[in-house]
C-alpha cells in the first residue's frame, strides 16, 4: 500500500473569553488542496492544531508529518517558530512552510527571516491558497522554484524568491472549509470547547491607509463569494451554535444590497436559532446611510455591543500622511448624531503614535471626538509596525522619525493560564520626530486617565457639568487629574500606575495589567485601576479628592460654578456607578435639573441649570452577587459601550 503524505496544519490562537477560533486560514488551504489536487488521494491533513499545548506533545503527534504548514500572525509568530526548530530536530526530512500576514513580501526582509531561522523551508507571502497547493504538487520531488509567491534557501545557498501569484478572482473556487466538513472532526475530538469562528464575504480593500496590509497593492481590488455561498455559511454557524462570528470584511457596507442582506440574514438566523450571539463587522467608509442601515440591523438582533466608527486621527497632516485622508470627518459626524438619537451605542479609534501627531494635536483630537458627540468610548490604540505595510518601509520610518520598541505582545482579556513561556512580540511606535518618547508617554496616560474618567464613567456627569456650566473642554478638564499632588494619595497612585506603565512600554514590556485576582487575566490600564477603586473600597477617597482638586483648579482659574452643584453631581456619579451587591432599587434627590442637563449633553442638546428638588430612581436592572461576576459582565463585557453607569427615572 502506498505511503500518503501525512501534512501537518499549524494556526495556534488564543483562549479569548473561553471561546477559541476555529482555524480559518489553514481550512481554506486544506479544502482548496483537496479540491485541486490531482492525487488527492497521495495525502493525508493531520487534524489541525489550533491551540497552544505543550510543545513536546505537538511534536510528538506530528513528528511523521512530510510536511508542517504553519499560518503566523503577531500572536503566534515565536510559538510556531519554535514548535517548527523542534519538529525539525525530530524530523530532519519534514518540511516547514511559513504562510500568513506576519512573511514579509520584501525579498531582503524574507531571506532575512530564513536565514536567521535556518530551520525553515519556506516562506509563503501573500494570497496562500495556490502556492500551498503547488507546494503539495512537488512535495515528491522536493523542487520549489515553479512554486509562487515564496523565498527559500536552496542546496548552494542562494536565497530563490519567486513571482507572487495572481490573486484567485473566483473565490467560488476555494471550497468553503465550514460547508466541506473540514472542521467537523475537530469539533467532535473537542466537544469540550466553545467555538468562535473568522468569516468572509469578500477579499480586498480599496484603501491604502500606510500602517494596515489589507489594502496593500495587489490586495486594492475587492473580489465577492457568490451569495448562496454566503448564506449556507451563515445557516452552518447558526446549525452549529457558534456564538461570535467575527467578519473579516475591510468594508462592510461597500456592497450596500447585499450587504445589507447579509445583515438582514445574521439577525434572522440569531431570531430563529439563538446564534450566533454576536456579529463582529468592520464597517465602510463614507457610506453614512449605508452604514446606520446595517449596524441598527445587527443592533436591533443584539449582534453587536457597539458600533466602531473608526477614526484613527484627526489632524490633516496626520491624516494626509497615513493615506487616509480620503475619509471624510464629515461622515463620522453624520453618524455619530444618527447612532446618537436611535440610541445605538458607538465607539472610536484613536491610534497613538501616528507620523505628524504631537501631544497637543492628538489630545485636542480626543477632546475634539468627545465634543463631536462620542461619549461611550474611545479606543487608544498604540501603534503597531505590520510586516508588508508601507509603515514598516525604511524609507518612511526614517521620514517621520519613527522610534520603535519590541514590545512584549499579548491580547487584552486573555487568561493568564496560557502558555506564556514563549512570550510573543510586537514592534510598537513609542516616540516620532513630532512626539518625542516624553510626549508619547505623556499622551499614553492622557489618554489612559480620560478612558478611566470619562468612558468608565467615573466622573461622566461632572465633566458634563463643568463643561455646560463654564465651557471647560475635555482635554483641560482630564489635565487637573494629571498635576502632580503628592496630597493626593489615590489620585497620585492612579498617575504612578499609568505613568510607570507607558515607561514599561518603552521599555519592552506589554500593554496590560495582570491580574491573578480579578479572572485571572490582562486587563487594559484604565479598567484595572476602575476596578481596584471600587474591590479596594477606596472609590469614596477617590471622589473626595477628585472634588478638591477640580474645586482648587476652578477657583484658581476663575471659573463660575458653585461648589455645592459640583459636589451633587459628584455624588450622584458615584451612585450610578454599576457594582456588584447593591439592593434592586434606589430613590435619590437633586436640588436642580443636573441629570437632564446630563442626558441632553449626551445627544448635543443643551439645557439651562434649573434650581428645584427632583426625585429620581436608578434602574438597577442588573445586579451581580460576585465580583468575579461584575468584572467579567460589568466591566470587560461593558467596556465597548461605556455602560458602566446605571439608568434612571424621573418620579
Amino acid at each position: 500500500m502506498k505511503t500518503k503524505h501525512k501534512i501537518g496544519l499549524f494556526q495556534f490562537g488564543e483562549n479569548f473569553g473561553g471561546q477559541y477560533y476555529l482555524p480559518y486560514s489553514i481550512g481554506l488551504l486544506q479544502a482548496y488542496a483537496q479540491k485541486k489536487l490531482v492525487n488527492v488521494d497521495d495525502f493525508e491533513f493531520l487534524p489541525p492544531i489550533y491551540k497552544r499545548l505543550p510543545i513536546d506533545e505537538i511534536v510528538m503527534n506530528l513528528r511523521e508529518a512530510q510536511a508542517a504548514c504553519f499560518s503566523i500572525y503577531i500572536w503566534n509568530f515565536r510559538f510556531s517558530l519554535e514548535v517548527a526548530r523542534r519538529l525539525k530536530a525530530a524530523n530532519s526530512d519534514c518540511i516547514t512552510i511559513l504562510g500568513g500576514p506576519q512573511i514579509p513580501a520584501r525579498p531582503e526582509a524574507l531571506e532575512k527571516l530564513l536565514r536567521d531561522y535556518t530551520y525553515i523551508d519556506i516562506g509563503c507571502y501573500g494570497e496562500g491558497e495556490i502556492p500551498f497547493l503547488r507546494i503539495l504538487e512537488n512535495i515528491p520531488e522536493r523542487s520549489w522554484t515553479e512554486v509562487p509567491s515564496i523565498g527559500f534557501i536552496d542546496s548552494k545557498n542562494r536565497f530563490i524568491v519567486t513571482p507572487v501569484a495572481d490573486r484567485i478572482t473566483d473565490l467560488d473556487e476555494i471550497p468553503s472549509p465550514y460547508l466541506e466538513g473540514i472542521f467537523d472532526s475537530l469539533m467532535a475530538a473537542n466537544p469540550e470547547e466553545k467555538w468562535s469562528a473568522l468569516w468572509e464575504s469578500n477579499r480586498g480593500c480599496p484603501f491604502n491607509c500606510c500602517y494596515c496590509t489589507w489594502g496593500a497593492t495587489p490586495k486594492n481590488k475587492v473580489y465577492r463569494y457568490g451569495m448562496d455561498r454566503v448564506i449556507e455559511e451563515l445557516n452552518w454557524f447558526s446549525q452549529k451554535k457558534i456564538e461570535f462570528v467575527f467578519c473579516c470584511d475591510a468594508n462592510f457596507g461597500l456592497f450596500k444590497d447585499r450587504d445589507l442582506r447579509i445583515a438582514e440574514k445574521v439577525a434572522e438566523n440569531k431570531k430563529k436559532y439563538g446564534y450566533p450571539r454576536a456579529f463582529s463587522v468592520q464597517s465602510t467608509k463614507n457610506a453614512t446611510k449605508t452604514i446606520f442601515r446595517l449596524n441598527k440591523i445587527l443592533n436591533d438582533a443584539g449582534l453587536q455591543k457597539g458600533v466602531n466608527l473608526a477614526l484613527q486621527s484627526v489632524n490633516d497632516k496626520t491624516l494626509r500622511s497615513i493615506k487616509r485622508n480620503n475619509i471624510s470627518l464629515r461622515a463620522f459626524q453624520d453618524l455619530q448624531k444618527m447612532f446618537t438619537v436611535a440610541g445605538i451605542p458607538t465607539f472610536s479609534d484613536m491610534i497613538i503614535g501616528l507620523p505628524e501627531e504631537t501631544y497637543e494635536s492628538f489630545v485636542n483630537g480626543a477632546a475634539a471626538v468627545v465634543a463631536g458627540g462620542q461619549h461611550n468610548r474611545i479606543q487608544f490604540i498604540n501603534l503597531t509596525l505590520l510586516e508588508n505595510s508601507e509603515l514598516a518601509e525604511t524609507a518612511y520610518r526614517e521620514k517621520y522619525g519613527l522610534i520603535l520598541k519590541e514590545c512584549q505582545q499579548i491580547s487584552h482579556h486573555t487568561s493568564l493560564a496560557s502558555d506564556n513561556t514563549i512570550m510573543e512580540t510586537e514592534c510598537l511606535v513609542v516616540g516620532t520626530n513630532t512626539m518625542p518618547v516624553q510626549d508619547w508617554i505623556k499622551t499614553r496616560v492622557f489618554c489612559w486617565m480620560m478612558s478611566l474618567l470619562y468612558f468608565n464613567k467615573l466622573f461622566q456627569i461632572p465633566f458634563a457639568i463643568m463643561n455646560r456650566a463654564c465651557s471647560l473642554g475635555y482635554k483641560e478638564m482630564v489635565e487637573i487629574f494629571l498635576k502632580e499632588n503628592k496630597r493626593l494619595r489615590v489620585i497620585s497612585e492612579i498617575q504612578t500606575i499609568f505613568y510607570d506603565k507607558a515607561k514599561a512600554i518603552q521599555s519592552g514590556d506589554c500593554e496590560y495589567i495582570p491580574s491573578p485576582d480579578w479572572l485571572n487575566i490582562w486587563w487594559p490600564p484604565d479598567e484595572y485601576v476602575f476596578i481596584k477603586l471600587c474591590r479596594q473600597s477606596i472609590l469614596p477617597q477617590f471622589y473626595e479628592e477628585a472634588a478638591k482638586v477640580v474645586n482648587q483648579y476652578l477657583k484658581k482659574s476663575g471659573r463660575d460654578i458653585s461648589e455645592p452643584l459640583l459636589q451633587e453631581a459628584i455624588n450622584v456619579n458615584a451612585q450610578l456607578i454599576k457594582k456588584p451587591f447593591t439592593a434592586p432599587t434606589l430613590q435619590i434627590f437633586t436640588s436642580n435639573n443636573l441629570l437632564e442637563i446630563y442626558k441632553a449633553s449626551l445627544i448635543g442638546k443643551k439645557l439651562p441649570l434649573q434650581s428645584g428638588e427632583h426625585r429620581y430612581e436608578i434602574i438597577r436592572d442588573q445586579i451581580w452577587e460576585s465580583w468575579d461576576e461584575w468584572c467579567r459582565e460589568g466591566v470587560w463585557y461593558g467596556t465597548k459601550k461605556g455602560a458602566y453607569l446605571y439608568d434612571f427615572r424621573e418620579i
